[in-house]
């Protein structure tokens, strides 16, 4: 990448629409909106809508966050999706499927679409710009990109430094979404490997409610720890299986996103893990949450994900145990800490691989 591209040209206001008024497509409505773009923020109820548009807050997330008379607030899919140059896909992962069948009909070549959800599908394994290509074959790959990266929405609506990392086929449409979303208080990066960056940023809400899990039962700094290096391995594995860079894990959406959700207190997967590690159950926790936390679904994903490909990914299979087999937390880490003795650095490599050190391509590569 040409050391000038960051310093990207922001295009004239571009017309654009969020789909999903939760915390993070409102952060992000107000973050382009002040970049001077024309935007929607389209609200799945209509109630919600029109308190948005009445008092410039949203009643639910990030209440205290005002909202410009710029932004234009709409229930009605077909105003939101109608002439716009951008669609900005801040649903929850599980909802993209259902949302893009019903965009169908006003799709364009030239529209650019970025998904700021992230997970697996639990039907079909895929990402959500899998997902997306798939519904929308109207729009060519190359224009369906990501933006990912450590990124709480509450710290962004408050103008809080915040840098992320956007991710596309195309590296000229991933430094267009860069120029979209550029802002003094948000810096972005393009990083072109868009499967590695959609895999980093997807898992991780695993290794968060394994953290949770550890805070809960009482665990301290070591274990967590632990969890964040050990858990960023298992998300390499996965993500060098699928063809992904290792070095993309590394980066904002691989370590940086995985740091701030495992630690922050407004990681709404943490919090989950950390009231099942207290011993209420999954049901009573998510009863009473009104965001949706993506780790959830993502780790039953996951975890057929890794049974498929025959990745070794131990720590999420152990909170899909706790999760959905009702394995006791303290179980858990028992058997963790007590598999066989392992090297640190090792990857998979497919069988067709000739390694240059001499060792079978089942072998890990020793420790340097």
């Amino acid at each position: 990448m040409k050391a000038h591209a960051s310093q990207a040209r922001r295009p004239a206001g571009r017309r654009v629409t969020v789909f999903g008024a939760g915390s993070w497509g409102t952060a992000l409505a107000l973050l382009l909106a002040s970049n001077g773009h024309a935007v929607t923020l389209w609200a799945r109820r209509a109630e919600v809508a029109e308190h948005i548009r009445r008092t410039r807050h949203n009643p639910t997330y990030l209440p205290e966050i005002e909202l410009p008379h710029s932004v234009h607030v709409t229930a009605d899919l077909q105003e939101a999706a109608s002439d716009r140059d951008v669609w900005v896909v801040a649903t929850p992962a599980q909802a993209v499927r259902s949302l893009a069948e019903q965009l169908r009909p006003w799709v364009h070549p030239d529209l650019i679409i970025v998904s700021v959800a992230k997970g697996l599908e639990i039907a079909t394994l895929k990402t959500t710009t899998q997902v997306l290509a798939e519904v929308l074959p109207e729009v060519p790959r190359e224009r369906i990109g990501v933006l990912y990266g450590p990124s709480h929405a509450e710290e962004v609506a408050a103008g809080m430094p915040t840098t992320v990392v956007a991710s596309a086929p195309s590296c000229a449409v991933a430094e267009q979404i860069q120029a979209l979303f550029m802002a003094p208080t948000f810096r972005v990066y393009v990083n072109p490997d868009l499967i590695g960056v959609e895999i980093a940023g997807s898992v991780k809400n695993v290794l968060a409610l394994a953290a949770g899990l550890s805070d809960g039962v009482g665990f301290g700094d070591n274990a967590k720890a632990a969890l964040i290096t050990r858990g960023l391995a298992e998300i390499q594995r996965l993500g060098v299986r699928l063809g992904a860079d290792p070095a993309t894990f590394a980066g904002l959406a691989g370590i940086g996103d995985l740091v701030v959700t495992c630690m922050s207190r407004h990681s709404r997967n943490r919090y989950v893990g950390e009231q099942i590690g207290r011993g209420r159950t999954l049901e009573e926790v998510q009863r009473e949450m009104q965001m949706v936390a993506e780790g959830v679904p993502t780790t039953a994903a996951v975890y057929r994900l890794a049974r498929e490909l025959g990745v070794e990914m131990p720590i999420t299979e152990a909170v899909y145990q706790i999760l959905f087999e009702g394995k006791k937390p303290r179980e858990a880490v028992r058997e963790l800490m007590t598999r066989e003795a392992k090297y640190e650095d090792w990857l998979p490599h497919p069988p067709e691989t000739t390694r240059p050190d001499g060792l079978a391509a089942s072998e890990p590569t020793p420790s340097r």
